[in-house]
């Protein structure tokens, strides 16, 4: 197929570009700026100028294509509800463009939308609508399916973990160097998934060519790693003390993460596995902290 891909050149999106081509796919890449239009012409994809703001391009490069694949996010949370707005608008544009046409689109979301479930969550699960605003986007995106769209998303851990990450776990560590400590919330017992980026870009290129209309599926290679474990790897990495920390401490400590630090998400993929085929290969997040360069 040819798949256009939104977020090409970023961190889970070069992955999936290359992934797509080693595949025999070929791929046309949203390019914003010269450089990333460069990047994707160095990887082998097609440059399509334009941005998320630019609904216009985004019906063209989807019509112009047979699969879509959205990675692309503005990561500004300064700025996070207009951010999602953004993205809102950009999804409705995609969809609309592929209305009736039953080509795929794979969308992206967060496993950390089901942390309510207070169990391990499954893909039937459904995130809590109100309380998320981003679950929004994701509930739009598989009742596309409804429109003759072959429409899925990925929920993925919240630690996509490898080589150049600068997720969560790299933030954490950058607040435990200015801290001069490790920390975690409470026990530290709850816990995060989490996925390797090659993994997940494998899920990405399995999503576009089979999954079902409708299906969500989870990026989750370890079901549920407990923060007290990513804290004490960041310590040991760190050559820094780890502790404890009461929630009442963790707005000041942790900041605009701290909501997030403190939830405990484990997660299935059991069915996207049995479904998609899907088997994670890498390392798993604490070896690949001590292994892929995290600290320095």
């Amino acid at each position: 197929m040819r798949i256009f891909v939104t977020g090409g050149t970023g961190f889970i999106g070069s992955a999936t570009v290359r992934e797509l081509l080693d595949a025999g796919h070929t791929v046309l890449g949203l390019a914003r700026n010269d450089e990333g239009a460069e990047a994707l012409a160095r990887a082998g994809a097609v440059a399509h100028r334009g941005e998320l703001t630019d609904l216009d391009s985004l019906a063209a490069g989807v019509r112009a294509c047979e699969g879509v694949i959205h990675l692309a996010f503005i990561h500004d949370f300064s700025k996070f509800m207009e951010n999602i707005e953004i993205d809102r608008r950009a999804v409705e544009a995609m969809i609309a463009a592929l209305e009736g046409s039953n080509k795929p689109f794979v969308g992206a979301s967060g496993a950390l939308l089901l942390a309510a479930a207070g169990r391990l969550a499954t893909e039937d699960d459904a995130p809590a609508y109100g309380a998320m605003p981003r679950a929004a986007t994701e509930a739009f995106v598989l009742a596309a399916a409804g429109r003759g769209v072959r429409s899925s998303v990925v929920r993925l851990a919240p630690t996509v973990h490898g080589a150049s990450d600068h997720g969560f776990v790299p933030h954490l560590i950058d607040i435990a160097r200015r801290a001069g400590f490790a920390a975690y919330v409470g026990d530290g017992t709850n816990r995060w998934p989490a996925v390797h980026r090659l993994d997940a870009a494998r899920l990405y290129r399995l999503a576009v060519e089979k999954a079902a209309p409708g299906q969500p599926l989870h990026g989750v290679a370890e079901e549920g790693i407990p923060m007290r474990d990513i804290a004490e790897a960041i310590g040991a990495g760190l050559g820094l003390p780890v502790r404890g920390i009461t929630a009442e401490e963790a707005g000041a400590h942790f900041d605009w993460i701290a909501p997030f630090v403190q939830l405990d998400a484990p997660t299935s993929s059991a069915q996207t596995r049995e479904t998609l085929g899907w088997r994670p290969r890498e390392a798993g997040l604490l070896t690949d902290m001590r292994e892929s360069g995290y600290f320095g």
